[in-house]
């Protein structure tokens, strides 16, 4: 790829005339050149004549009289009047300075800047110095970031995502929240259509009716649709998916589900084996019935692993990963590396790291944490903040040190927490309890509630981190000393990334964007976790002081009139000429 980009930055520059060096602009004349300097310096030379024309306007304006009729007018006012005044500043500052806060901690900026940068700075002309040239070093830098910055915020499927009817609306039930956002539920509507569809359904009606089922918002329309499917083909697999996905309330009724889908599907992969050299529709059903086998398997490994059998899910995800060796995108390698954990086989886990933790491929924290887990295992048991630090770090304890760095420099938001999620005691809730394996874990440090992970995530973001603490945080429990080491040592990776918007350590500068895709993909009720955090912008601060101020002032200009009158009384007049003349003659 980088090799076809130079190609096409030397086909341009062949093409085009050389490009002037840098700093030079032999485009411009000297008119233009003229009207720059002066755009620039415009502001100020406005400034300077408006004083120079009130200066020479100061005796027929006859500015010294005016004011010290001003002076004596605010002089004659009663103490009630500077009550009433500065209570009204503070409230409208007050109001300005709540709408401010709303504002910063619903869109991330505050609205008085957004508004001047939007609109005043293109009337004082900020606009063409902050303009860089197509060509220019600076806009190279910005399209860059911006490039991987859209890479950074892609979304993905969640590899360990829940099942609808047995889990997420278990959770409904308990807590009467909705576990999924709409943007998230949309998503995956385009998966399914995706992955479960093509352009020969026609062909088959059963799978005309599942085509319009997975476009179906109602979940009771769509799992209506999959009985009519099964109506028309008993052999439908698309249909037994969908009724194992959202209609089945256990992982029991969705296994039994899955195990009738996988029958069916394995038959119908077969005859698009037979017939995929035939056409090109062909081979568009052989993908897509592939695609419909290989989910099948893989939540039925899923099923395997929520009831214990870990063993026989280990089992059917090598096959998978064996069998399909291509389907690398669909993270299957995550489940596995979850499965083998829990059966505490960790030189299994370190082979599928070694295979998967390369810097050819797309890194994730399931990768990153479950490396800095194995390195931190060694090393756990007998480590101590006080021994550390009177005799230094052996080797193997900076190896997991640096390990839990790369992991926090990926992901900072898995350490954080603040207390334990409540269920409230009922029998819908021990059912659900028993069910979800486990149900109420938290962020690797216990400092913030956990929630049930979406179906779809972000990488670097807090959507991920939920996902990767949901299943993994049993894991670093298990190990004697693991939270004890990281809660001593992920603080360390800011030090060394003090600016991780701009430049990285060991990955690419943080995305700026996961704040707010974040929010589309967690429910409204989750506080979702912000790094870098953002400090309050100064009009925060500037009218939450004028606000205290001004009803300081006001306090005490209604109990001390006496006092507050004396001070307003005590500034000294301005003496203008008649005064002056005044004073002379007598």
């Amino acid at each position: 790829m980088a090799d076809c980009d130079g190609l096409g930055e030397a086909g341009t520059a062949a093409a085009s005339p050389p490009a002037p060096a840098p700093g030079l602009s032999p485009r411009l004349g000297w008119r233009e050149r003229l009207r720059a300097r002066l755009a620039g310096t415009g502001a100020s030379l406005w400034f300077v004549a408006g004083l120079g024309l009130l200066y020479a306007l100061r005796v027929p304006l006859r500015l010294c009289e005016n004011l010290a009729a001003v002076t004596v007018f605010l002089n004659s006012l009663t103490p009630k009047f500077y009550v009433a005044l500065t209570g009204t500043s503070s409230l409208i500052s007050g109001l300005i300075f709540v709408f401010e806060w709303w504002y910063f901690h619903r869109h991330g900026t505050s609205f008085i800047e957004q508004v001047s940068v939007s609109h005043l700075r293109p009337l004082m002309g900020g606009t063409e110095s902050s303009i860089s040239e197509p060509g220019s070093p600076s806009s190279n830098r910005e399209s860059e970031t911006s490039r991987q910055n859209l890479s950074e915020c892609k979304v993905w499927r969640n590899p360990l995502n829940l099942f609808r009817g047995a889990e997420y609306r278990r959770y409904t039930w308990v807590t009467g929240k909705e576990p999924l956002t709409y943007y998230d539920m949309n998503l995956s509507a385009q998966d399914h259509q995706t992955f479960f569809t093509c352009d020969t359904d026609f062909l088959r009606p059963s799978d005309t009716v599942m085509q319009k089922a997975w476009r179906e918002r109602n979940p009771p329309a769509r799992i209506k649709a999959a009985y009519q499917a099964l109506e028309l083909n008993n052999d439908c697999a698309t249909a037994y998916v969908l009724l194992a996905e959202e209609e089945a309330t256990t992982i029991v009724d969705a296994e039994r589900l899955f195990k009738q889908a996988l029958k069916a599907g394995e038959t119908i992969y077969r005859r698009s084996q037979q017939c995929q050299h035939q056409s090109p529709q062909h081979e568009a059903q052989l993908r897509r019935d592939t695609n419909v086998l290989v989910y099948i398997k893989r939540r039925l490994a899923m099923c395997a692993r929520k009831l214990g059998r870990i063993r026989e899910a280990v089992k059917i995800m090598r096959d998978l990963m064996k069998e399909f060796p291509p389907l690398t995108m669909l993270n299957i390698h995550e489940n596995l590396l979850e499965s083998l954990l829990e059966l505490q086989a960790y030189a299994d886990v370190q082979a599928v790291l070694a295979k998967y933790d390369d810097i050819s491929l797309p890194k994730s924290a399931a990768i990153c944490y479950t490396a800095a887990l194995l390195k931190t295992r060694t090393v756990s048991d007998k480590f101590s903040p006080e021994t550390a630090s009177r005799r230094g770090l052996s080797t193997a304890e900076i190896n997991a040190v640096e390990a839990i760095h790369r992991a926090v420099e990926f992901n900072p938001h898995v350490p954080k927490v603040e207390k334990p999620c409540q269920y409230p005691r009922s029998q819908h809730a021990t059912l659900f309890q028993s069910q979800l394996s486990p149900t109420c874990l938290k962020y690797l440090l216990e400092m913030k509630s956990l929630i049930l992970p979406p179906e779809h995530i972000l990488k670097r973001g807090d959507s991920e981190a939920i996902a990767y603490a949901f299943f993994h945080l049993q894991h670093w429990k298990r190990i004697e000393g693991a939270l004890n080491l990281l809660q001593c040592t992920w603080e360390g990776t800011f030090r060394m990334i003090p600016y991780p918007l701009e430049k990285g350590h060991l990955f690419y500068p943080y995305p700026s964007c996961t704040e707010t895709a974040d929010r589309e993909l967690l429910p409204t009720f989750h506080h979702v976790s912000v790094y870098p955090k953002k400090e309050l912008p100064f009009f925060i601060h500037f009218t939450a002081g004028l606000c205290s101020s001004t009803a300081m002032i006001a306090l005490l200009t209604h109990q001390f009139p006496e006092i507050m009158g004396v001070f307003a009384k005590a500034i000294p007049e301005p003496r203008s000429s008649w005064n002056q003349e005044t004073e002379r003659e007598l």
